[in-house]
């Protein structure tokens, strides 16, 4: 099947390298080259992951829409128009998920794990998210969107992405009201405590308009998260939240404490009692 992010690789890295030419340059906002180069490297070993979990995927979609009472013609326009909200909306919750939800965080503190803010760090996504990440977008083949539509669908919307991880675009007028911007998007990967998890949109704005997390750009964001890696070992960037999940799990000892664990808020449930704070730390911790 057509997939847009494959297609966009090559637009990806002309990016990059012209920003950190600009940059670079300029003196404005410079790349981490360390950071940068393993930005890259775990993007791309994240797009190999993604062909393999994506076999599975494609039965597990298939499957659903076989299932749909009703599918929507793929050569009508307004399939696309309503497959396009429907997909944004899947997006919003997916990706709030993904940061108040300890099982899901540990996918995607992969991409917040960065302390800088540049176009590499759109292409730095966890290897194995593809294990759980279906479950939020199953939903949209059971309304009877064939399972190409939405990965064409989903693929633009990621692609979309890709564009507002950069510190050289300020605000964009009228265009901050209902579209996801970089200003807003700054917002959501910022560690200060009136950015912690704002601003989830994939294109849209309007969803955290709605749903009460949208938040201003205002202070300079700083970037990372609160508890940082600490490391360019891509393994270990991508591992070392299900090492402190796991480690606390064997120090738990009823199993609702062991649930709470995994599948709660991550502000809620971690042991991990910061000593100068004492109190456990907030969302995105690890």
């Amino acid at each position: 099947m057509f997939n847009p992010v494959v297609v966009a690789i090559p637009f990806f890295a002309a990016a990059i390298a012209l920003e950190a030419w600009w940059t670079g340059r300029t003196g404005f906002a410079a790349y981490n080259k360390k950071d940068a180069w393993n930005n890259i490297l775990i993007g791309f070993v994240s797009v190999g992951f993604g062909f393999l979990f994506g076999l599975f995927i494609a039965v597990i979609y298939e499957a659903a829409f076989l299932l749909a009472p009703y599918k929507f013609p793929a050569d009508a326009w307004w399939s696309w128009a309503i497959l396009f909200f429907i997909d944004d909306l899947a997006y919003y919750w997916f990706h709030r998920a993904s940061h108040e939800m300890r099982l899901f965080w540990n996918f995607h503190v992969v991409h917040h794990s960065s302390e800088e803010y540049n176009l590499s760090v759109a292409v730095r996504q966890s290897w194995f998210s593809g294990l759980l990440h279906w479950i939020f977008y199953v939903p949209v083949m059971f309304l009877g969107f064939a399972p190409w539509m939405f990965l064409v669908m989903h693929g633009f919307n990621l692609i979309y992405q890709f564009w507002i991880h950069t510190k050289l675009i300020d605000r964009l007028g009228p265009l901050e009201l209902f579209l996801n911007t970089p200003s807003h998007h700054r917002v959501h990967h910022g560690v200060n405590e009136m950015y912690l998890d704002k601003n989830y949109a994939g294109v849209l704005i309007i969803w955290d308009r709605m749903f009460g997390t949208f938040v201003n750009e205002a202070d300079t964001p700083r970037y990372g998260i609160i508890k940082p890696v600490n490391s360019f070992n891509s393994i270990w960037i991508n591992t070392h939240a299900w090492v402190e999940m796991w480690r606390e799990l064997r120090g738990r000892n009823s199993l609702w404490s062991k649930l709470r664990c995994v599948f709660g808020p991550s502000n809620m449930v971690l042991a991990l009692h910061d000593e100068e704070r004492q109190m456990p730390y907030p969302r995105r911790s690890i």
